[in-house]
């Protein structure tokens, strides 16, 4: 979907939680054991791509299938975000620019500083 933002996903979940469990919040602990599921279902995945790259024994898997275990990451982190008051674009872009500063690298998100700009 073209142009469909970080924010744009966090509003989403925020109407389909509406949805899903209108009388119940669910709270960070358990976000977050959702979370380390998901990246535990895509390491297993990147795990079984590997043995399959190296040729070795073992169960294998798509990178279909780890396309999707990452979108659940990605979910689950903006769950994650929602559930402690995260408004995770900023959050991100700020995260990503200063990464690019500590490491002497060009690179940077313009959006998070014109938005920096703008609250400044």
């Amino acid at each position: 979907m073209v142009g469909f933002s970080i924010a744009d996903l966090q509003r989403a979940h925020v109407e389909r939680q509406e949805e899903w469990c209108p009388d119940q919040k669910p709270d960070l602990p358990l976000r977050g054991n959702e979370l380390g599921g998901e990246c535990g279902e895509a390491q297993n995945v990147i795990k079984k791509l590997e043995r399959e790259r190296h040729g070795w024994r073992g169960s294998r898997d798509a990178v279909e299938h780890l396309a999707e275990e990452l979108g659940d990451v990605i979910h689950c982190a903006v769950l994650c975000a929602i559930t402690a008051g995260i408004d995770l674009e900023p959050a991100v872009f700020a995260k990503f620019n200063s990464t690019s500063e500590k490491n002497g690298l060009a690179t940077k998100i313009q959006a998070a500083l014109s938005s920096a700009e703008a609250e400044g």
